[in-house]
């Protein structure tokens, strides 16, 4: 007894003082921390983004909440099943856990009293119980990971749901700047998001669990106090290490952020390879990446080296420190004279037995105070993920946030956003839906800058009146495509137009998709679609005849064939094949924006010929004087905010030069 006094009298004011000492120090690092965070400047590209400070608190458990009722819609779920299989596995893992530990101490008492009869029984069960041991271990690592693949299955199919409605994957990248690398937060973000979710699911669970059959068996062993003192160092500890692991948020969203500006920049060189190639610009292409490469490994170490703290930190507070209180509770009870009518091998097994089960509880302790450094970081990627399904949502409703030009308009020959009524904005023009009919009654053509290139456009077109559209570049050519289309807002007047499957685009450059040679005549169209709709494969022979690429077939395989299209057809080719998809899906209306120029002439004329033939109306834009003669009018921009729109017949020679 005298020797348990005077161990608690010694061991009180160490720990006290050891307490105060690791707090001390903790409170310095924050500080230092968080003046690091304030003063290190936010990158000159995302300025114009808002600094939110992201932390656990009541607004990261609502943003949360609305991902999980992505995830987990409902009780009578798959998702569901899974999170009840993990919490079998987890309590069949706390029940194998006493298991061992009673089994165990029963082996060392046996080997400690020389008992061979004994030793032998229970190394028998020890060797019995380690299959079922591994099929529990192997089913909770499985179920765990079935559980984040089905989370990362809703959530990514959530959003590909309203990244891919409508025009929104196009609003993202050319309309709205607020996420500059979707690529990222759709793939890695989300995988990582759903990643940490199961793991917190994990890492509370299954500690909560240890903890109270911990608890209750060692309130049983050495009374209630012992449990109690442990749980309370729960509390102080938690609190503690929560304050400290508040940057470790916006650490996580910076990485992100980075990784994707990085990955982006990557790209935009496999992109644009040929182009660089021309300019010579390897050498400055390499300096962008270095900066970008740069950046990001400036902050990856200023993050390891605040995690390297921590890990410290998380190390003495969860491990060690947790380690003593749990010698100084079980001390109290084998110092004290209760125990000293028991044998030397019932002591032994007894403190062996009472010791690993608070070994455990300390360890549970300790893995439920280190969840709140995996609830930190999920609350950054729980911002990111929620940032991207509110814009997708605004974008989906037409509302989008840009950058305007706010001090001049690019051109100083364009009038200024400020000077149009307080009516004129983003999509408060008005649009109709009519068939064989496109109107235009006082529209701007504005860029989603508000760069305003026309002021009030006023025309009518009706099925079989095709018109020619002339002007220099700048102009507002392709912006009136692109307003028409739906890309772009309509910023006020009234459009009327058909709907959208009766408008069909044909640029330049046609886009090749990947699949056989069958998809790239019938895209954008499945094959199941297709065939729904009646379209054989001698349709699209026929119109590969007509525009004379109909051994395309023969050459490359069959309509099965495979290949890169976007490498493997010729400029020429590619026009050819989007001439033959206007073809085959012989909408109301067509957008043709310089799409013969690799295709010659006579080849040419029959194209027009024939869409003059099958009742498809074109807007054309091209240079070449041969195609006047298939339009009835001509839309002529001056690129100073003027336009004329009349007969070819009534213009004047210099139109058709």
């Amino acid at each position: 007894m005298g020797a348990l006094s005077k161990l608690q009298t010694n061991a009180k004011p160490v720990a006290i003082l050891g307490a105060i000492a690791v707090l001390a120090a903790l409170a310095g690092k924050f500080r230092s921390s968080q003046q690091a965070q304030r003063a290190t400047p936010p990158p000159a590209h995302g300025r114009h983004r808002k600094n939110e400070r992201v932390a656990v608190n009541a607004i990261f458990f609502k943003r949360l909440g609305s991902l999980l009722k992505i995830i987990l819609p409902g009780v009578l779920t798959p998702e569901t099943g899974f999170m009840l299989l993990v919490s079998l596995s987890l309590v069949s893992r706390t029940t194998a856990d006493l298991w061992v530990i009673s089994t165990s101490t029963s082996i060392e008492r046996a080997i400690i009293g020389r008992n061979r009869g004994e030793f032998i029984k229970y190394l028998f069960h020890f060797f019995l119980g380690m299959l079922p041991i591994a099929f529990i271990n192997s089913l909770l690592r499985y179920s765990l990971s079935e559980l984040t693949l089905r989370f990362r299955t809703r959530l990514t199919k959530y959003l590909y749901n309203l990244y891919m409605r409508g025009f929104v994957f196009y609003r993202l990248g050319n309309l709205d700047n607020r996420i500059p690398n979707a690529d990222q937060l759709l793939t890695t973000d989300v995988e990582k998001f759903c990643a940490s979710i199961t793991e917190l699911f994990s890492n509370i669970s299954k500690p909560l669990l240890d903890i109270i059959i911990f608890s209750r068996k060692l309130a049983g062993a050495i009374g209630a106090e012992g449990p109690t003192m442990m749980l309370g160092y729960l509390v102080l500890s938690g609190l503690v290490l929560t304050r400290l692991r508040r940057p470790l948020a916006r650490f996580t969203i910076e990485e992100q952020r980075l990784e994707g500006e990085f990955r982006n920049v990557n790209s935009r060189l496999i992109t644009h390879s040929e182009e660089i190639a021309f300019y010579g610009g390897n050498q400055r292409e390499q300096e962008t990446m270095n900066s970008s490469f740069a950046r990001l490994v400036r902050h990856l170490r200023k993050s390891m080296q605040f995690r390297f703290a921590m890990g410290i930190t998380d190390s003495i507070i969860t491990k060690y420190f947790a380690t003593v209180v749990g010698f100084l509770i079980m001390s109290r009870g084998f110092i004290a004279a209760h125990n000293s009518g028991k044998s030397q091998e019932q002591v032994m097994e007894e403190y062996y037995r009472n010791g690993r089960m608070l070994m455990s509880l300390a360890g549970a302790v300790g893995r439920l105070v280190l969840a709140g450094r995996e609830l930190t970081r999920l609350a950054g990627f729980t911002a990111r993920v929620t940032e991207l399904v509110t814009v997708l949502k605004e974008l989906d409703a037409g509302e989008y946030k840009r950058s305007m030009v706010a001090e001049q308009s690019q051109s100083h020959h364009l009038p200024t956003i400020e000077e149009m009524s307080p009516d004129f904005g983003p999509n408060k023009g008005k649009i109709i839906v009519a068939d064989h009919i496109i109107k235009f009654e006082s529209v701007p053509l504005v860029t989603p800058n508000a760069d305003i290139l026309i002021r009030s456009l006023t025309m009518e077109v009706h099925s079989g009146q095709n018109v020619l559209v002339a002007g220099p570049n700048g102009c507002g050519k392709s912006s009136l495509f692109r307003i028409l289309g739906g890309l772009w807002p309509v910023f006020g007047g009234t459009l009327t137009k058909p709907s959208k499957d009766k408008l069909f685009y044909v640029p330049q450059r046609p886009y090749m998709t990947l699949g056989t040679l069958r998809d790239q005549v019938l895209y954008p169209f499945s094959t199941s679609t297709a065939r729904n709709k009646g379209i054989s494969d001698n349709m699209l022979v026929e119109a590969l005849k007509l525009v004379q690429l109909d051994h395309l077939v023969e050459r490359e395989g069959g309509w099965d064939a495979v290949a890169d299209w976007m490498d493997k057809l010729s400029g020429g080719e590619k026009q050819r094949v989007a001439m033959a998809r206007l073809f085959i899906h012989r909408p109301q209306f067509a957008i043709l924006d310089e799409c013969t120029s690799a295709v010659s002439v006579d080849v040419e004329g029959i194209m027009y010929t024939h869409c003059k033939s099958i009742g498809i109306t074109l807007f054309t834009v091209s240079h070449r004087k041969t195609l006047w003669r298939y339009h009835e009018y001509v839309l002529q921009f001056d690129g100073h905010g003027a336009y004329e729109f009349k007969p070819i017949e009534a213009e004047s020679s210099t139109f058709g030069s």
